[in-house]
């Protein structure tokens, strides 16, 4: 349930810093919101709490995914989730279980359906969270539709299964461009194709040769290539030497994870997810459904993915006071067990939107 009466304990205090800004003009942004599983009903209440709390004019179409939407339709992906997604053009998306049976994630299997080809990682320190880098500040571009992970698998003869490794120059092409597009609007200084072409010499050589040509059309961007394990360990030891990290699909999932325990953990990134005209922000966090309702897990998991939404939607000043009520959040102590404090769920809501400033 979302609305007044579901969210009427997350809003700002009278005298606190923010008050709700409401207005009888429609909203300017219609939004499909996808709760998702296990925590994420939870958590969407709270994003939806602290977004209207934030002043962003947002209109929400709720849809079911993941295993409530395969025990109400029959389907993890239902058809008017679909509708509503290929309408709105934006989506906040909690994070999908797994399907018992087996299968395809619900989540890769939603990007394929709708086209979403390009996932972006930012990975930033978030002020306040103590870790090893707290001026980190870069971006993976992760190609989303094909490689190994497209799942293209058979059994040769019993006990050998044989996995195919697709990679095309049409699909290569499409994320470099938008790699150093990405570059050129953030004003970035330097993009950095991660690859194995010494030992997948034409697979990750054709993907290589995409991306020189990209980087040939965008002579005011530093380019570099970088051996895949090689820039695991570099990223370790010196995460600043790089500003967009450019990968294919399976690279770029582990670089994402590894740049989101690098920031302070899989709930402080959100996985911002590009398609033709459609943008649907993730949440990367599991859908830990062993801590459902008991008011103790990290709201960031989604806040965050929900911040990086109004920036794409031009809310910039609502994302910049989510922004500033974490920090206040965490300037105060006021946060979860696994961002070091002892906060429950809802406590550190209500210090966010007490911390936005007016």
């Amino acid at each position: 349930m979302t609305g007044d009466k579901a969210l009427g304990h997350l809003r700002p205090r009278p005298g606190s810093q923010e008050a709700p800004r409401r207005s009888s003009q429609p909203a300017r942004h219609t939004v499909t919101l996808v709760p998702g599983d296990g925590i994420g009903e939870e958590l969407a209440e709270i994003a939806v709490g602290v977004v209207e709390a934030s002043g962003a004019s947002i209109a929400w179409e709720r849809r079911d995914a993941g295993h409530k939407a395969m025990a109400r339709h029959g389907t993890p992906l239902p058809q008017p989730l679909i509708d509503s997604l290929r309408a709105t053009r934006t989506g906040l998306l909690g994070r999908l279980a797994a399907p018992a049976g087996g299968g395809p994630p619900p989540n890769v299997a939603l990007r394929k359906r709708i086209g979403l080809f390009a996932s972006v990682r930012p990975a930033r320190s978030v002020p306040g969270l103590p870790t090893r880098y707290p001026g980190l500040d870069l971006v993976i571009v992760r190609e989303n539709t094909e490689d190994i992970y497209a799942g293209i698998e058979h059994e040769v003869v019993p006990g050998v299964i044989e996995s195919l490794r697709v990679i095309t120059a049409a699909a290569s092409s499409r994320i470099a461009r938008f790699a150093f597009d990405l570059a050129a609007r953030q004003g970035r200084r330097s993009v950095a194709a991660v690859h194995k072409a010494n030992i997948m010499k034409r697979s990750d050589g054709l993907f290589l040769e995409c991306c020189r040509a990209a980087a040939a059309e965008s002579p005011s961007i530093a380019y570099r290539e970088v051996i895949a394990d090689n820039a695991v360990l570099q990223l370790v030891r010196d995460p600043g030497q790089f500003d967009v990290l450019l990968a294919g699909n399976m690279f770029g999932d582990i670089l994402a994870d590894l740049c989101a325990g690098l920031a302070g953990g899989p709930g402080t990134v959100p996985a911002i997810h590009h398609g033709e005209g459609m943008v649907v922000v993730e949440a990367v966090h599991g859908n830990a459904p062993h801590l459902e309702g008991q008011d103790r897990a990290n709201p960031l998991t989604m806040l965050l993915p929900a911040a990086a939404l109004l920036d794409h939607l031009g809310e910039r000043e609502a994302a910049g006071r989510i922004a500033a009520g974490i920090a206040a959040a965490f300037a105060a102590g006021a946060v979860t067990p696994d961002l070091g404090g002892s906060a429950r769920t809802s406590e550190m809501a209500r210090a966010i939107m007490d911390g936005m400033p007016g």
